[in-house]
């Protein structure tokens, strides 16, 4: 009999449904929230509230769009065999907003819960199309909240061998948008504007951490000093200072060249540690996930790498890159066949502590 998954994913300002048959993603249904963007931000408030005015509408129309796609007249979508949602980690009203909606749904119809960690969707999402790697593989999970080195051995068997010591990437460059004056979300007008401009006309140094971990936080102070001074230096000094006019003179005469800078850099320092997990692990199927991992600059460096060093490289589509529920409905299949339920007492938490196993 074929297994049957709906998943929920409401982690921070999207809300999502999906409906996966047998692996087979039928549906990927998602709400975005645009009254954040006049805040600069996502405000939790009014997250939550969103996802509580939109999660009805979001799973009914998952579950329409999955009847249309049914592969054969063999699967019916009433026989749903298990409920998956996003249980970590997030903002942690809307998370609870996903949690209750999949409980009461799970006791409606007697049917198991499957509590799924954000950041482990995001690395199986390159499980959801062919082609697909093998196992083991490496995956380099870039997003606004997370930078992590991840071993998996098996689709419920992953170990975090490397991760950010201070800020994510997706950080990085949201923090980056906004001293340049873009407006939020900034990560992906950066990439735009890279496009346009020389990566090598500015440059900014590489932190200098040891084995696998990541820092951010030293990149976006050099950043700030380096507008801060009208391109003059990356440090503190009185003498530097530019007024304001002058640095408004400089990023809009130099955006694009600065955006491209930013950008080299933040890959550069994601790829360099990448290279050196691949050496010492001796994996060669390497795959990226997560928000960032949508960025053209990052994918095509990923494959030039790949090319490069002799990896096998995978990048998920772009629709299941940033956040979904696809990933979540993925997730839950492996669990499901791994026998891995919760029960009606899980409890969603917004910490993002997942050193190993899963």
């Amino acid at each position: 009999m074929p297994i049957t998954i709906i998943a929920i994913e409401s982690s921070c300002d999207e809300t999502a449904a999906a409906v996966c048959v047998d692996g087979k993603i039928l549906s990927n249904f998602i709400a975005s929230q645009k009254v954040h963007e006049q805040y600069g931000g996502v405000v939790p408030e009014l997250a939550s509230r969103a996802h509580m005015q939109n999660i009805v509408p979001v799973v009914d129309a998952a579950l329409k769009m999955a009847a249309k796609n049914l592969p054969s007249p063999v699967f019916h979508l009433p026989s749903i065999d298990a409920i998956a949602f996003t249980q970590s980690p997030g903002l942690i009203g809307s998370l609870l907003v996903g949690a209750q909606f999949a409980k009461s749904l799970s006791l409606a119809l007697d049917k198991p819960l499957i509590a799924v960690h954000h950041m482990q969707a995001h690395v199986l999402a390159n499980l959801i199309a062919d082609p697909k790697p093998s196992f083991p593989f490496l995956c380099l999970t870039v997003s606004g909240g997370h930078t992590q080195i991840v071993l998996c051995e098996s689709p419920v068997k992953m170990k975090v061998i490397g991760e950010t010591i201070d800020d994510a990437a997706g950080e990085a460059f949201d923090k980056s948008a906004k001293l340049l004056g873009l407006p939020y979300p900034g990560g992906p007008l950066i990439d735009k504007y890279a496009q346009q401009g020389d990566p090598n006309r500015f440059t900014f140094p590489e932190p200098q951490i040891p084995g696998l971990d990541f820092s951010f936080s030293g990149l976006k102070t050099s950043i700030l000093y380096f507008l801060q001074n009208a391109g003059k230096s990356h440090v503190y000094k009185e003498e530097f200072l530019a007024t304001e006019e002058e640095k408004k003179h400089f990023v809009k005469d130099n955006l694009a060249d600065i955006c491209a800078s930013i950008q080299h850099r933040i890959i550069t320092i994601l790829l360099n540690k990448l290279k050196k997990t691949a050496i010492q692990t001796g994996v060669k199927d390497i795959c990226i996930a997560g928000g960032v991992s949508a960025n053209s600059g990052l994918r095509k460096s990923f494959e030039e790498n790949g090319k490069k060093y002799g990896w096998n490289t995978f990048i998920p589509a772009f629709e299941y890159c940033t956040d979904n529920a696809a990933m979540i409905a993925i997730t839950g299949y492996y669990k499901y066949l791994a026998g891995d339920f919760a029960d009606l007492s899980v409890s969603s938490s917004a910490r993002a502590e997942w050193r190993e196993g899963c």
